[in-house]
Order: C-alpha cells, then structure tokens, then sequence
C-alpha cells in the first residue's frame, strides 16, 4: 500500500465521520423530534444541531484539506484514464464535485456564524438552509469520489 493509498482512506473516513455529522445535524433542523425520542430515527433527530456545527467546520476543512493532497495525483493517473475511456459522465460528475465542494467551502464562515448562537430563533431558517446546502454538497461530493474512485482506483 502505498502513501496515495494510505492519504485516500483517511480521506475517506474523515469524509464518512462529516456525512455522519451533516445528516443528522440537518434531519435535527429539518425534523425536529416533537416528543420524547422513542425509536432509532427519533433518536437520529433529536440530536441538538449547535453540538455538530463545529465539528462540521472543521472535518469540512480537513476533507477538502485531505483532497487537495490527493487531488495531484487523481488528475495524473485517474482523470487520464477516464478520458482515455471517454467516460465524460464521470469525469464530469467530478468536476461539477469540486465545485460543489468549493461553495461548501465558501459558504463555511456564514454557516459556523449562523450555528455558534443557535438559541435565536429568528435566524433558524438561514441555518437550515446553510446546513442543507452543505449537506448536499458533502453528499454529493461523497457519492460521486466513491464511484469515481471504483471505476479506475487508485494509486494502483
């Protein structure tokens, strides 16, 4: 296993712990638990979505971190094979990736704002909106690395 190998799994494990954060931080804000949390997806909501936020920040920072190193040599021996093969979906999925995960990143100074005093209520809607666009990008993002990384691999 080499170094690529190794930086891709703690990218991805960093990228499994944020998913976690994300989704359950925005089923709290979207599906807040109305009565006493009694089964499993009751409990999953009734997590308090301030506790997350910043966590959130920082596996967001760390991930996007992570994919920055490992992004060098996704272009040279991934993106080249995908383009060889002319799989443009998927190359394409990839890019449209980045930028989704760059928006998240812009979008994390108003989001650890919003959630650093969550008590107010008047500003509930901007955090559930930040927290779904986030939550969008972070899943996106996911899903998209993990079935680009299955069809060629990587650092093989």
């Amino acid at each position: 296993m080499n170094g690529w190998t190794i930086l891709l799994i703690v990218h991805g494990l960093v990228a499994v712990a944020l998913l976690g954060a994300i989704t359950h931080q925005a089923l709290g804000v979207w599906v807040p638990v109305r009565r006493p949390a009694g089964n499993f997806v009751a409990r999953f909501r009734a997590v308090p979505g301030a506790g997350y936020a910043n966590a959130i920040v920082v596996l967001y920072l760390l991930a996007a971190v992570l994919g920055a190193v490992i992004y060098a040599e996704y272009r040279i021996s991934v993106r080249t094979v995908l383009q060889q093969l002319e799989m443009r979906s998927a190359e394409g999925a990839f890019e449209l990736k980045e930028h989704f995960a760059a928006i998240g990143l812009g979008l994390l100074p108003a989001y650890w704002y919003y959630w650093r005093a969550p008590a107010a209520s008047d500003h509930a809607r901007t955090r559930a909106m930040l927290t779904s666009i986030l939550a969008f990008a972070v899943w996106f993002s996911f899903l998209v690395g993990h079935v680009v990384n299955n069809i060629r691999g990587f650092g093989v």
